[in-house]
């Protein structure tokens, strides 16, 4: 590599504390981190605990690749048992305020250390992050990280240039630009006026206020999949796609030492899966927020009793601080189910999903999931709650012609009966529609992998944005030694050509 008198160029990324936001950016952070550059991924010291907790993140800076990988995580001002957990708005308020001025503190600090940040990447969720970067001087980025589609709807619902759903016409249809047409319960949920979530529409909106600030928009998709969107949304904003993030272009680089599962995944899924025929389980996973009613749950149970197919079904524990009761299944279930079925807490999805004996997936439609699926050749059985997951739905089914339609989102209000949820289940997993969607799955597969291989889509866009920020580092001194503190040294120098030990990710104290 370069010489050792050469400091890494630093990219420090901030995330909403949340699995589904964590996890791109993180992965994100390693692509960025195995082509030479040292990444530092911040959340909140709450998230950020159970993260390393479940993890066995270290307290050391970790080669990744031709780079580095730490973690370092700030207060949010609030104790554990504070109401405000409770409510989004209040909590929302309260991350902003504390946030501000932890992030830039903590940027000072690395300045201050001689280890300057030349860029900040975000997430939605948190657009004041923008300001912060703004603020210092430092250029700045933010990682979309849902579909293109979904960014466009944002994008054009902020600029007031399409008629969106009002409180006098709650039902209207939306045409978008180089997009199918959306009912009034397609649209991101976010952005209705119906929404319980309004302040989480706020939020996202308060990033497309600030889409002057970063100079690039990357995101967790790839050209091939939304090819058209993309070239028209690429003429009002720098959009730049780098996706699938999940997937890893290198095997030299082992990607699974750096990880931020909230929940440690339960090691009995692959052993089980081992054992059953070629794809002869439905694989049931609804994210890390959905929580079903119970009433559905009921449902689900027995239409799979109904069709006598084998499952695994992730019924995760409830978050806490919400009231929310933990699943049970009907009474008599496993019984009935033996080891045709299998319950656990959390699954290793991305090897779920590559494993020969699953069939389809039963999935809330979340873009991490989707894109899980998608590239990993999937069938979706389309389960949309609400925010963009109700998005990515029509996608699946109408566009990416991977999924059937269980559902409508949570506006529809109404439990999915067993009758409905097995006539999918038997249209997903038999007969031609099977077929053809396993088929279209296996393409779009087949263009991800491209994508991200060597001199693909994402490969170059990620490359022509380290080249960018390298570019851009060239304004800030690079002259001073690189020292980087850390607790089992006074000094460690992170240059391109040291590798302290292997395999674990550093957590840093703010």
């Amino acid at each position: 590599m370069g010489s050792t008198d050469k400091p890494l160029v630093h990219v420090f990324l901030v995330s909403f504390p949340g699995q589904g936001h964590v996890n791109p950016l993180l992965r994100l952070g390693k692509r960025l981190a195995s082509k030479g550059l040292l990444v530092t991924l911040s959340t909140t010291e709450g998230f950020g605990k159970q993260m390393a907790k479940v993890n066995n993140i270290t307290d050391e800076p970790a080669r990744f690749g031709d780079g580095f990988i730490r973690f370092e995580f700030f207060k949010d001002g609030l104790d554990e048992d504070d109401s405000r957990r409770g409510s989004l708005d209040q909590y929302m308020a309260q991350l902003e305020l504390v946030g501000r001025e932890e992030v830039s503190r903590m940027i000072k600090r690395y300045e201050e250390q001689n280890r300057p940040v030349s860029c900040l990447i975000n997430n939605p969720f948190i657009p004041w992050a923008s300001d912060v970067a703004e603020s210092l001087n430092i250029p700045s980025a933010m990682l979309w990280v849902q579909s293109c589609a979904s960014f466009a709807a944002y994008y054009h619902y902020n600029n007031g240039s399409v008629p969106f759903p009002t409180e006098t016409d709650p039902e209207i249809d939306v045409q978008l630009p180089a997009m199918p047409l959306l009912k009034h319960d397609e649209i991101p949920s976010f952005l209705h006026p119906s929404t319980p979530y309004g302040v989480l529409g706020k939020a996202i909106l308060g990033q497309f206020k600030n889409l002057n600030k970063p100079f690039c928009v990357l995101m967790d998709t790839f050209q091939e999949l939304e090819h058209e969107l993309v070239e028209y949304m690429s003429k009002f904003c720098p959009v730049r796609t780098v996706g699938p993030l999940f997937m890893d272009p290198s095997p030299k680089v082992i990607t699974n030492t750096v990880r931020c599962d909230m929940m440690k995944a339960d090691d009995v899924c692959i052993e089980w899966l081992d054992s059953k025929p070629p794809s002869s389980v439905v694989y049931i996973s609804f994210g890390s927020i959905v929580h079903l009613k119970q009433e559905q749950v009921d449902e689900l149970a027995h239409a799979l009793l109904n069709t006598g197919l084998s499952f695994l079904w992730v019924m995760k524990p409830p978050l806490p601080g919400l009231g929310l009761q933990l699943h049970t299944s009907p009474e008599g279930f496993l019984e009935k189910v033996g080891d045709k079925g299998k319950i656990v807490n959390w699954s290793p999805q991305e090897k779920v999903l590559t494993h020969p004996s699953v069939s389809c997936f039963l999935s809330h439609c979340g873009w991490n999931s989707t894109t899980e699926a998608l590239s990993s050749g999937m069938p979706i059985i389309a389960f949309p709650q609400w925010g963009d997951q109700v998005t990515d739905a029509v996608y699946l089914v109408d566009v990416f012609k991977t999924g059937v339609r269980m559902c409508r989102g949570e506006a529809e209000g109404r439990i999915i009966p067993r009758e409905e949820v097995e006539k999918c289940l038997r249209e997903a997993t038999g007969g031609p529609k099977a077929v053809e969607m396993k088929e279209n799955a296996l393409k779009w597969k087949e263009a991800a992998e491209a994508a991200v291989a060597d001199g693909g889509s994402s490969d170059r866009n990620i490359q022509d944005f380290i080249d960018e920020v390298k570019r851009r580092s060239t304004k800030v001194d690079y002259a001073a030694a690189t020292n980087f503190p850390t607790k089992s040294s006074t000094t460690a120098e992170l240059t391109s050509d040291q590798n302290p030990a292997n395999g674990e990710v550093g957590i840093g104290e703010s």
